[in-house]
């Protein structure tokens, strides 16, 4: 049965950009969720079971980091695992990210080599 995973950045060619690479990477990937920012995000999780996030750092309303320090006080989603996809992925960064819970960061640009390398082993 297919996965279900959340895309969270705040733009939207950039969502379909890693709907795309999702699919070339042959995860079986049953539904794509999106949102513009954190706090869609959170909304999403709230009424969804979404398997894993992929989530930007940097966007409006609230950011990547902030979105998972707010996800890590929710008992209900803290456990779903995050992944970081970004430009900015400098070790302070990622570190930080980690620190809040990101499994992994993925640089942009990416393959869909690399998304299937860094989701494989939390699917």
């Amino acid at each position: 049965m297919g996965k279900t995973v959340l895309i969270v950045d705040d733009s939207n060619t950039m969502r379909k950009i890693v709907s795309r690479a999702l699919r070339q990477a042959g995860i079986d990937f049953s539904e794509i969720l999106e949102a513009a920012d954190g706090q869609l995000a959170l909304d999403v999780l709230g009424s969804n079971e979404v398997d894993v996030v992929l989530s930007d750092i940097n966007m409006p309303n609230m950011t990547g980091l902030e979105f998972l320090k707010a996800k890590s006080e929710d008992d209900a989603i803290k456990d779903i695992p995050v992944v970081m996809i970004s430009t900015e992925t400098g070790a302070d960064i990622i570190d930080q990210a980690k620190a809040l819970g990101a499994k992994g960061a993925i640089k942009k640009p990416f393959t869909p080599d690399l998304i299937n390398e860094i989701l494989s082993p939390l699917l």
